[in-house]
């Protein structure tokens, strides 16, 4: 890069501070910091959710699995999602926010203790924390190596440099800055990643025709809808996972739909984000697809975004580039901070010491600052040990996808009457059965992505769903009458 693409990153930098100065402004109660005060606009949660469900792993990891194995990627991941979140649209989405308009709740897992009971609780925030550790530690990880790829500075100092301004940024602005930072990285992305689109297709020569005669350039595995291990059976797995994990297992994401000042502006911000996934990577991703084209024999394939970059765009948009990939892995980081920092503080901390209920709106705020300062803290530290867990790939799909299936099962399916039969013993054999499955995969070593993200979150199901039928526990009233409740938004 040259002195312009820095100047670009510097100044977007000084932008996110002042986001994080204008959300601290906006912000009174830890109601503020943590949900908007429920007054986030559909459209703004929707592209919120949509950007913050991703990060600049999708320009690292998958831009390696696009550069080996082409077109399956949009399928398992893209296509995935958007039809998992048919189900988020019109089932899940809505009723997040009316439990914030109708319970009060702040946080993902607040509601649990009332419809299971505290153990239950307890045990899906600690497990919960523990898991989105290693998760955020791979976007760092993943930020690194791009900055390593654009300037040649060390991984170890671009993680450490990416993660100081995020600390900064949303221990002050709280929600309000986060989402502010996913609208602006947005449309960084969409104005870069047109660029680049444009820049790609005029250097294959064929005009707007090479979109499709691109492929006859390639492999012929490249153009195929599966390529092994990305088989039907993986895509198949990893919607299953993404139901759970954009409906809310994923905690970040449900904040977006708690956010929300009613159940049908919850359910217009899920269309929207079930669009961006339909449409928008087929934008972003074709340069990752022509990559082999241009860059022959890589021995790195996670470095071909970036190589591509600086290839084809001319010196400050590649600044720009840069600074959208930040965008779009601080919004998650800064995301999942977030609504970590509001299950410590709300669900946890009140157990651990329950002095903590009797604070004033103050220091809960001031609580809900430190928690969200030390949770990033650790996740960095988890980041700059990544190589550990298998890298950034291994951390995302092996570790998170595979682990967040047993969590978010009781989870999601608990806000449901279908499922009131289930009850804590339910939930926590549910959990305990994924995770241990996890782990026997993981002993068995077989080799199969389908069945290592597939087999816990399958294995929750089974049993949550048939302890209910077999039990036919009955629910506590007032947990009966808040599941009612949740069916419209009066």
């Amino acid at each position: 890069m040259e002195r312009i693409d820095y100047i670009v990153l510097a100044v977007y930098f000084f932008i996110l501070i002042a986001m994080g100065l204008w959300g601290y402004s906006r912000i009174k109660s830890s109601a503020d910091f943590y949900t908007a005060g429920g007054k986030l606009p559909w459209w703004l949660s929707g592209v919120s959710h949509h950007v913050s469900g991703y990060s600049g792993a999708v320009f690292v990891a998958y831009a390696a699995i696009a550069y080996t194995h082409g077109f399956a990627l949009y399928i398992w991941w893209a296509l995935s999602i958007a039809l998992a979140m048919i189900g988020t649209t019109f089932i899940i989405a809505p009723r997040w926010a009316r439990l914030r308009s109708k319970a009060g709740i702040q946080s993902p897992t607040e509601y649990l203790s009332l419809r299971y009971n505290l153990p239950t609780q307890q045990v899906m925030a600690w497990s919960g924390v523990l898991i989105k550790i290693f998760d955020v530690g791979a976007k760092w990880a993943a930020i690194g190596i791009l900055i390593n790829a654009f300037t040649g500075l060390p991984i170890i100092t671009g993680i450490l440099i990416v993660g100081a301004v995020s600390m900064v940024y949303i221990t002050m602005g709280g929600l309000w800055a986060d989402v502010v930072n996913d609208l602006a990285s947005f449309l960084i992305q969409f104005v870069a990643g047109i660029l680049m689109l444009i820049m790609v297709l005029l250097e294959l020569g064929d005009g707007a025709n090479g979109i499709f005669t691109m492929w006859d350039k390639l492999p012929s595995s490249h153009s195929a809808l599966f390529n092994s291990p990305y088989t039907f059976g993986f895509a198949v797995s990893y919607m299953i996972v993404s139901f759970f994990s954009y409906s809310g297992g994923t905690w970040h994401l449900a904040t977006r739909f708690i956010s929300s000042s009613s159940g049908s502006e919850a359910r217009k911000a899920a269309m929207l984000s079930m669009l961006l996934y339909l449409i928008w990577p087929l934008v972003l991703f074709f340069p990752m697809f022509a990559a082999p084209i241009f860059l022959e024999n890589l021995s790195d394939p996670t470095k071909s975004y970036p190589l591509l970059a600086m290839r084809f765009l001319p010196h400050g948009l590649i600044g720009l580039l840069l600074a959208s990939m930040f965008g779009n892995t601080l919004a998650m980081t800064a995301a999942d901070a977030n609504t970590i920092s509001a299950v410590i503080t709300r669900d946890i901390l009140p157990i651990v010491y329950k002095k903590v209920k009797f604070y004033s709106s103050r220091k809960m705020l001031l609580i809900a600052r430190v928690t969200t300062f030390l949770f990033i803290l650790v996740t960095i530290i988890i980041a700059l040990q990544s190589k550990s867990f298998g890298g950034v790939f291994g951390l995302i799909i092996s570790w998170f996808a595979a682990l967040v299936g047993p969590t978010a099962v009781p989870m999601i399916f608990g806000l449901l009457p279908t499922f009131k039969h289930c009850d804590s013993r339910a939930a926590l054999l549910s959990i305990f059965g994924g995770l241990l499955t996890f782990v026997i995969t993981k002993f068995l070593n077989t080799e199969s992505l389908a069945l290592d993200i597939s087999a816990p979150i399958i294995t929750s199901m089974i049993i949550y769903i048939g302890w209910g039928m077999l039990s036919k526990a009955t629910l506590k009233p007032e947990a009966d009458k808040l599941l009612m409740s949740l069916n419209s938004d009066k």
